[in-house]
């Protein structure tokens, strides 16, 4: 099992520690011979675990892998890949590379954010080499120790999904400081954040299969929109938040075998009915679950995980 933490005992205190380089921003373009272009654009992020106590205790620095040469490694690996791979196969890569190259390496936690470029489409005909810049983005995490024990993350972050119709909230606790009234009309916005950890748990595990994760990133995130839309005429209803956030995962893990828990954040973001009034004129604007005012702050914050048996996040 991949593991974060490394301690030692030094002079009866327990002592942890760990460099790395963070946002080593990469573009990698990928030319097919059809004259077809991809492109990514990466913003890595490398924690290494290992054993080098004395840089910190007696100022030796000779176990130190540098920062900059971990920056510098982004640029050879991506470099290396001669053939498209997912930001979930370059995560791995880096990660065996430090575990394996480096003898005093134990660990290596990779975290990477895909910039959402998308190709773009001129008359319905996708562009060889034209992109434009998309909204939700790509994320992942991989954790690899010298042993081969392996833990990947994927995820998604700043997926905005809103419905105007087909949300409630009925039958929360009333106080002496509430004045939210109940409703079974209202609108659902939210931007969520998902992670999902697969269940393999070595290096040896995982198949070849090219851009693999890709595609199953983009399944996972269909399979969560669809579930928080429902059908495309009557849609579903949402009592709140917190039982839609549960059935998106709950969905997630019916399709996905391979998926052994999700980690879903989805904050309510409100729009607020506007009705407008004075002494003159007592209705200016009277809502009829039509006119509304944006906001984002405050807003409602939801979040809960869903795992399989004896599987952790």
């Amino acid at each position: 099992m991949a593991t974060t933490r490394d301690q030692i005992q030094i002079g009866g205190n327990i002592f942890e520690q760990r460099h790395g380089k963070e946002r080593v921003r990469v573009g990698r373009v990928w030319r097919s011979g059809d004259n077809r272009y991809n492109f990514v654009e990466w913003n890595v992020s490398i924690s290494l675990l290992s054993d080098c106590v004395n840089a910190y205790v007696s100022a030796d620095n000779s176990d130190i892998v540098a920062t900059d040469t971990m920056k510098n490694t982004v640029y050879v690996k991506a470099k290396e890949c001669k053939e498209q791979v997912s930001v979930e196969e370059f995560a791995i890569i880096l990660a065996k590379h430090f575990t394996s190259f480096y003898p005093q390496v134990t660990t290596a936690i990779v975290k990477i954010v895909e910039k959402p470029w998308e190709r773009i489409s001129m008359n319905g005909q996708p562009h060889d080499h034209g992109f434009k810049l998309g909204s939700e983005k790509h994320t992942t995490e991989a954790i690899v120790q010298k042993n081969g024990s392996l833990r990947v993350t994927s995820g998604v972050v700043g997926l905005s999904l809103l419905k105007t119709t087909q949300s409630g909230f009925e039958g929360f606790i009333r106080d002496q400081n509430t004045i939210l009234p109940e409703t079974r009309e209202r609108m659902l916005a939210t931007e969520v954040s998902a992670s999902w950890r697969y269940q393999f748990e070595s290096l040896s595990s995982i198949n070849n299969k090219p851009l693999q994760f890709t595609e199953k990133y983009l399944r996972v995130k269909k399979v969560l929109v669809d579930t928080f839309f429902g059908p495309p005429k009557e849609g579903v209803y949402s009592p709140s938040v917190q039982a839609t956030l549960y059935d998106m995962a709950k969905a997630v893990l019916g399709r996905f075998p391979d998926i052994s828990s999700i980690h879903l954040k989805m904050p309510n973001i409100h729009f607020l009915p506007v009705n407008l009034s004075s002494k003159v004129n007592p209705v200016i604007v009277k809502f009829e679950d039509d006119v509304y005012l944006p906001t984002d702050e405050p807003h409602g914050s939801i979040e809960a995980s869903l795992s399989r048996p004896m599987s952790k996040m």
